[in-house]
């Protein structure tokens, strides 16, 4: 369903209990909400919880910024690398709001929120503006966006700016396949066949490659995120990472658990930068407890 957030359209989905605990899920970079799957998803509803997934800006069914003004992407990502400011049409903060919009929208005072790779810094981003909104903060395979800490493998940041070779369903489902093997879990790869699956769902819900970029642009230009920011983080914090993360190395976890008070980390052995069935049972084991031993919030804080 489209709700809007923020003064924009977002799609979201709504499972679960409505009296529920709520858990916001915010996913990544490029991802829909699809990203989520239900073997993450449907075990969090089985324990009580009230679970939102939405579609981030200019990704999935939610508004896009076609109009908006283009950036030479590649002078941007120069720019970056020189220490210098990066025009993006918006921030992460600004995804942020979306997120904090979707519980407006649905009338939700407050929940834990939960973030993967880029989701989990806009998760940082809504629990450092909005505390009084946010019941638990969960960061998964995430950065705190410092720099200095290692990028990507080379062969994974390589990957990055290579183009499909084509755009027709099975060139798109053929380059993401590809793409996903440098990143995924060594110690669980996932079945190609239902990996295929997966990824022509997504392709066949929305291909949106510009809205990708300018996400990309998002997090150069996050420069300006005061780190001190995360220290001001008040509500209880998980930080999971996998301890074979090509794509965001655990170093980027660790800080991140580093500079927020009381942050509590932990190392997934075997897992890349990715969500397969197992390493969903491995994070949940973590998550499903933490969330029950945050105590609910009664102060009345809905919009």
């Amino acid at each position: 369903m489209k709700v809007r957030a923020n003064g924009i359209e977002i799609e979201v989905d709504d499972a679960g209990p409505r009296d529920g605990p709520a858990v916001l899920l915010i996913m990544g970079l490029g991802m829909q909400l699809i990203g989520w799957p239900q073997d993450f998803v449907q075990p969090l509803v089985d324990a009580g919880f009230r679970v939102i997934r939405h579609d981030n800006r200019d990704i999935g069914l939610s508004e896009g910024f076609d109009h908006a003004p283009r950036h030479n992407f590649l002078w941007q990502t120069v720019r970056s690398r020189l220490g210098l400011p990066v025009r993006s049409p918006y921030t992460l903060q600004d995804m942020a709001n979306d997120s904090l919009g979707v519980l407006d929208a649905l009338g939700i005072g407050q929940a834990h929120v939960i973030g993967a790779s880029m989701g989990g810094m806009i998760a940082q981003r809504v629990a450092s503006s909005a505390p009084q909104r946010v019941l638990s903060l969960t960061s998964i395979m995430s950065s705190s966006g410092a720099r200095g800490l290692p990028g990507p493998h080379p062969q994974v940041a390589a990957s990055l700016f290579r183009r499909p070779p084509g755009r027709t369903e099975e060139a798109l489902v053929a380059y993401s396949l590809g793409f996903i093997r440098l990143i995924e879990s060594p110690a669980y790869p996932c079945d190609e066949q239902v990996l295929r699956e997966r990824l022509t769902q997504s392709v066949r819900r929305a291909y949106r490659p510009a809205g990708l970029l300018r996400q990309m642009l998002a997090i150069g230009a996050d420069t300006d995120r005061r780190l001190d920011e995360l220290g001001r983080i008040r509500c209880p914090t998980l930080v999971l990472h996998g301890e074979a993360d090509r794509l965001v190395p655990i170093e980027a976890g660790r800080d991140t658990a580093r500079r927020i008070p009381g942050a509590r980390f932990v190392g997934i052995p075997g897992m890349g930068h990715d969500l397969p069935p197992p390493v969903n049972q491995l994070l949940l084991a973590h998550i499903i407890p933490f969330l029950n031993s945050v105590p609910a919030d009664t102060k009345d804080t809905a919009p």
